[in-house]
């Protein structure tokens, strides 16, 4: 269920068919939550699927990015002990419930912000060591979408992304790593590329070393983004779903790895290092 193909055909859907979604989509769904408990930095991550009544849904549209949703009840929410890497591993973590409702042929969209105190928070028994970074609905797509959907996806920009020059490199910042000499891993960088990201920002940065299959995850972090939620960092998020991208397009090629928290990764000027994917292909 987790392919580069649900990768692809997600999108932000904001736009809900009414009625109620079949037992068995909810099941597989539910299924995978429960098993879906743990990011590749080791902080375990909680996930339930609820049903909101209309008044928790109005609460939810005051409080998080892209407010705009309708005809859904049914929600994905999460929480996560704050913690080292915490906003990574939640990232990931509901990415990849993400990309498992894009394969049942639901819809969804990334809802960012704080939404520790809110209804949604309560619904899921939220500790008080625990943050809830994000949420999202999730349901049947309505084909037929509103004027505000379209115009919030064209002030989001959300059918552009940065050229693949901009993201990705070769050694160092300096040297981008052209598409030619990606070899098999134009696939994944290119399902890094088209991820999903808080207002469209992008901040992920990737660095290959020269003649290796190690590639070097940085954030190139948006000043005074951070200030807009201040309990939690929406673009650690994101470099969680870039993370879960890049490894769910590995795994489905076949090639194997693992992330490393390398302590003498290459600075690299302007960016902020995250973690390394190290592969063991030709080792």
């Amino acid at each position: 269920m987790l392919t580069s193909d649900s990768i692809k055909k997600r999108f932000s859907c904001r736009t809900y068919k009414n009625g109620p979604m079949k037992e068995g989509d909810q099941q597989k769904l539910r299924d995978f939550l429960l098993i879906n408990a743990r990011g590749p930095f080791g902080n375990r991550v909680r996930f339930e699927l609820i049903d909101l009544a209309g008044k928790e849904i109005d609460e939810i549209k005051t409080l998080g990015t892209y407010g705009i949703i309708k005809g859904a009840s049914m929600f994905i929410v999460g929480a996560v002990a704050k913690g080292n890497r915490a906003m990574e591993d939640y990232g990931y973590g509901m990415e990849k419930n993400i990309l498992v409702a894009t394969h049942l042929g639901l819809g969804t969209c990334w809802l960012g912000g704080t939404f520790n105190r809110s209804a949604s928070a309560s619904r899921i028994n939220k500790r008080d060591d625990e943050v809830v970074p994000a949420i999202t609905p999730v349901g049947y797509p309505n084909e037929k979408k509103s004027i505000k959907d379209i115009a919030i996806r064209f002030f989001a920009k959300s059918n552009s992304r940065k050229a693949w020059e901009e993201l990705f490199f070769c050694g160092d910042t300096s040297t981008p790593l052209a598409r030619s000499i990606a070899g098999t891993y134009e696939l994944p960088l290119e399902c890094v590329r088209i991820g999903p990201s808080a207002s469209n920002r992008q901040p992920w940065r990737i660095v290959r070393e020269k003649d290796d299959d190690v590639f070097h995850f940085y954030i190139s972090r948006t000043p005074g983004y951070a200030e807009r939620y201040p309990d939690v960092s929406l673009q650690d998020v994101d470099m969680g779903i870039a993370m879960c991208h890049f490894e769910v397009a590995l795994q489905e090629m076949n090639l194997k790895g693992s992330w490393q928290n390398m302590q003498f990764a290459p600075p690299q000027r302007g960016l902020e290092y995250i973690a390394s994917w190290i592969g063991v292909v030709n080792r």
